[in-house]
């Protein structure tokens, strides 16, 4: 399977630091893959809220005489043509939106080309107890569903889905009572209290494992392993298709590493039926 223009994208940005305003710069051409090397210096200046010139040091940071050099590679390396020409004007904009998200799950399909960082982060949640997940505003969703499927094969789940001055006591309590890692999903708008939580949770020894929407989110510097999913833009409100599914993923590989999941569900399955609580 050929990897997709935002999979090429994301390897030539890789073992580079980047300052803050070229992330912006990286997580837009990501976002934008498929168009990027048909746009100018301006263009891509004025599509991620930069300077011109930020474009072209941006282009020089990664090794490239310029802007010019960046964007024959990108087309040498890119699709023959613009992605969606001739189809896109076929949809209408609900269409589009929900076509977008279909190619967000498929850039997802082939990162997990490689499963090594998913187990990985399977092994990292299945051998901490208590385990904090933590998602707030946008992404307090993405970290309530997580928590309550998990909360069925894990022993002890605790959701951080609220902020306030008491969410680093609660994460210094999990810390307290021998969690080693912490699950964050972090989507934009990007608070700033999920960042600091995230530092303040390295600092109490946890190891922090990110669901984002791109490698260069403000939370990467925070995060030990961080595991990107593209969020939709094509409506008023971003969709999180590709992260709600990366959730359910790293389920499947923390259940994989946890010797008693098993047991726990079925233990759950007969505590359900001599209950009565699902309708069959």
């Amino acid at each position: 399977m050929s990897e997709s223009p935002a999979a090429r994208l994301q390897k030539l940005f890789e073992g580079h630091r980047l300052t803050p305003t070229q992330r912006r710069i990286a997580h837009c051409m990501v976002r934008g893959a498929a168009e990027v090397p048909f746009l100018s210096s301006v263009e891509l200046a004025e599509l991620a809220g930069v300077s011109q010139p930020s474009v072209t040091r941006f282009a020089v940071a990664l090794g490239f005489d310029g802007y010019p050099a960046l964007r024959r590679h990108l087309r040498e390396v890119a699709p023959a043509e613009r992605a969606g020409s001739g189809d896109e004007d076929a949809y209408n904009e609900y269409q589009q939106a929900v076509q977008g998200e279909i190619e967000n799950l498929r850039q997802l399909s082939l990162m997990l080309a490689d499963p090594a960082p998913v187990r990985e982060a399977g092994r990292l949640l299945a051998g901490s107890s208590p385990l904090p997940v933590l998602g707030l505003r946008a992404a307090s969703s993405q970290a309530r569903g997580f928590a309550y499927f998990a909360a069925k094969v894990h022993p002890d789940v605790r959701l951080l889905d609220e902020g306030g001055s008491m969410l680093a006591d609660r994460i210094d309590a999990a810390a307290g009572a021998g969690a080693s890692a912490l699950l964050c999903f972090a989507l934009p708008r990007h608070p700033k209290e999920v960042a600091e939580a995230l530092e303040h949770a390295r600092g109490a020894g946890l190891t922090v494992v990110t669901v984002a929407d791109s490698a260069f989110a403000p939370v990467a510097r925070n995060s030990d392993l961080l595991i990107p999913a593209p969020v939709g833009t094509g409506l008023a409100f971003d969709t999180a298709c590709a992260p709600m599914l990366l959730g359910r993923v790293l389920l499947e590989a923390m259940a994989d590493a946890l010797p008693d999941a098993q047991a726990r569900l079925e233990a759950f399955d007969a505590r359900a039926a001599a209950r009565g609580l699902f309708v069959e």
